[in-house]
């Protein structure tokens, strides 16, 4: 079986290093990362009509909600596929373990899970734009357990 969290953390450490390849496995299983050296393409996706901005600093001290932060470089996607509904949209409620987007990073779909019950109370990013590790995607409103 592979650990999905163990190949984010070795595509996040090749992304941010000098390393051009990596390999690793064993009698069952080898992955090899590679850094690409064409140029990236990106799918066009159609444009979402509601406005989403980066909340100033002033929205960060007065906004009531929590963060949730990309957990690697990539490539922001509200929905699985171009043409299918967005996994979430403003005001929805949402669950732990339940899946917010995608971050596209080296042609792997990591899927971003919510940490938190709650209600979605901003998207912070626009669908196709790129994203920083740590970067904030959105504002949850918590309601309930942790």
């Amino acid at each position: 079986m592979i650990d999905v969290d163990l190949v984010k953390k070795l595509v996040d450490i090749v992304s941010h290093s000098n390393i051009e390849e990596l390999r690793i496995g064993d009698k069952e299983i080898k992955i090899t990362i590679k850094k690409s050296t064409k140029p990236y393409k990106i799918q066009e996706v159609p444009q979402i009509k509601e406005e989403v901005r980066e909340p100033s600093s002033e929205d960060r001290e007065s906004e009531k909600g929590l963060f949730i932060t990309s957990p690697i470089v990539g490539t922001f996607y509200r929905a699985p596929k171009p043409d299918a509904p967005p996994f979430v949209e403003v005001g929805d409620e949402v669950k732990v373990g339940q899946t917010l987007c995608i971050i596209e990073a080296m042609k792997l779909m990591n899927e971003v899970k919510s940490e938190y019950n709650g209600i979605v109370k901003q998207i912070l990013v626009e669908n196709g734009e790129p994203v920083e590790y740590g970067q904030p995607l959105f504002i949850i409103e918590p309601i309930g357990d942790r």
